[in-house]
């Protein structure tokens, strides 16, 4: 607890499925493959004259939608993305893959809570949108003409009720 390491107690066969080798003394540790940039620096660093997208995302789950999210937002122009250290999808293996190298390409920030990085983007004056399908207003009928940050829920629940409160226009996608 002293480093935020989150650990859990399991049968050794899921130590034996999950180790490469089946050599693991009964312990086998999980580390992430690419390093995590500071939000701060990455706003600190940022050309204020540019329209920057960043990508906030409030307790996506799935590695593999993990993946496909770090791969579009790498093709769409994204800055940064910025996950919550717990809740989140792990990237492990089938993240990367999912990506297609994009997870290398991309900074990723961690953040104790999406809800403070929503207050640290409006304290750099960038405009907080949240994609939620509770909003009547469409992505199209705001100003995108400037830098965002874009907050995107869960699998299951959507954006946390707490951070869509915050944000600054709630939008959804049109879909059919």
């Amino acid at each position: 607890t002293k480093h935020k390491i989150t650990n859990s107690f399991v049968p050794v066969e899921k130590l034996d499925k999950i180790s490469s080798h089946g050599n693991h003394q009964g312990a086998v540790a999980s580390i992430s493959p690419v390093d995590f940039a500071s939000l701060e620096y990455i706003l600190e660093q940022r050309n204020v004259e540019s329209k920057e997208i960043y990508l906030l995302l409030d307790g996506v789950t799935d590695v593999r939608n993990f993946g496909a999210i770090i791969r579009t937002a790498e093709c769409t122009g994204v800055s940064a993305i910025i996950i919550g250290e717990s809740g989140s999808a792990p990237i492990n293996p089938a993240t990367i893959k999912t990506s297609a190298g994009a997870v290398f390409n991309i900074p990723i920030c961690k953040v104790s809570h999406i809800k403070d990085a929503v207050f640290l983007m409006k304290a750099y004056g960038i405009t907080t949108i949240g994609a939620t399908e509770k909003s009547t207003k469409l992505v199209y009928d705001i100003d995108l003409n400037q830098s965002i940050a874009l907050v995107m829920g869960s699998e299951e629940r959507g954006i946390n009720p707490s951070t869509l409160k915050v944000i600054d226009e709630p939008i959804k996608l049109p879909m059919k």
